[in-house]
């Protein structure tokens, strides 16, 4: 044997080798792969091989996860559970397997999803959580950790809403399925809608991703869906904007009001002021007159009886012939 056959003779004998040792009744195990589709199994199977990267667990009736279980397969890098009875409790349950790249929840009995649920897997490329009716909330962080997340299916779930923020933030997301839920096309939709247009990702059967509410949006789909936004929220008021501009109108008529009796009541004092003082002014120059006069009139008294006195004196010394 060459020493090529010898190594592909090697990797089946320790292929067989981990068959023999543990494989889960009901299943079918290959070299670091377990199958076990449409086995009708209730729980989570038993004696996984612990080198195991591939699990197939799809159809049947599995309705938890157990996290103890799942960290024995820290090399796990496939998971499809595809088809089962998955519920609520999903929470930290992929702590113990961060080299997971690829998740398939669809078909199941998801009804929200938080940051937990996948904060832990790291690697993730490929997340399918479709077809799950009684998803209603994804949360605006449910991915912040998932930055390798390219293919993101939410089709066909109970989906109204979705933050922009969820999916924009993603760098290398390539493809978001969003077809066939219940999205409410309103006001708080059109950020959502307006990064759909212009955004990069590939959106599958995109001729389904419609509105279903409000009525009058009904089947509408998403660009069309857009330039209504853009005319209803964008140019109307509601009446709350109404109660608000007119809040703001009367305030403004007020503040007004208040100016012009402030500026009115100083005016009325200035001319107070003013005019007391003109008063006083005229009362001063009044006072000035009077003393000025009087002055005078002494003077003119002086001068009088000095005049008087020397003409007496004259009349005296004057010798007579």
């Amino acid at each position: 044997l060459s020493l090529e056959d010898s190594g592909d003779l090697l990797v089946f004998l320790l292929g067989m080798a981990s068959q023999g040792i543990s494989c889960p009744s009901r299943c079918s195990c290959q070299y670091l792969e377990v199958n076990c589709t449409g086995q009708q199994l209730l729980e989570f199977p038993v004696d996984i091989p612990l080198d195991t990267r591939q699990l197939i667990l799809a159809a049947n009736n599995v309705s938890y996860l157990p996290p103890v279980e799942l960290s024995f397969l820290a090399d796990l890098v496939y998971l499809d559970c595809r088809k089962n009875l998955l519920g609520d409790d999903l929470d930290f349950t992929f702590i113990g397997v961060a080299r997971l790249v690829y998740l398939d929840l669809s078909f199941n009995n998801l009804s929200q999803v938080t940051f937990s649920t996948f904060s832990h897997l790291l690697s993730l490329v490929v997340l399918k959580i479709s077809d799950n009716p009684n998803l209603v909330a994804i949360e605006k962080d449910a991915f912040a950790n998932n930055t390798w997340l390219r293919h993101l299916d939410v089709s066909r779930t109970g989906l109204t809403f979705l933050d922009t923020s969820t999916v924009r933030d993603l760098p290398n997301l390539r493809l978001l399925g969003l077809s066939d839920n219940l999205w409410h096309c309103n006001c708080s939709f059109l950020d959502f809608i307006t990064w759909m247009m212009e955004s990069d990702v590939h959106f599958p059967d995109a001729d389904n991703i419609t509105c279903y509410t409000p009525a009058g949006l009904r089947a509408l789909r998403m660009p069309a869906a857009e330039a209504q936004l853009h005319f209803s929220c964008l140019t109307q008021l509601h009446k709350q904007d109404y109660v608000f501009l007119g809040l703001v109108g009367f305030c403004i008529f007020l503040a007004g009001t208040m100016a012009a009796w402030l500026a009115g009541v100083c005016a009325v004092i200035y001319e107070t002021h003013a005019s007391k003082g003109e008063e006083e002014e005229e009362e001063e120059e009044e006072d000035t007159y009077l003393f000025l006069g009087k002055i005078s009139r002494k003077k003119t008294h002086v001068n009088r009886g000095l005049t008087l006195k020397s003409n007496s004196l004259l009349h005296i010394h004057t010798p007579h012939p």
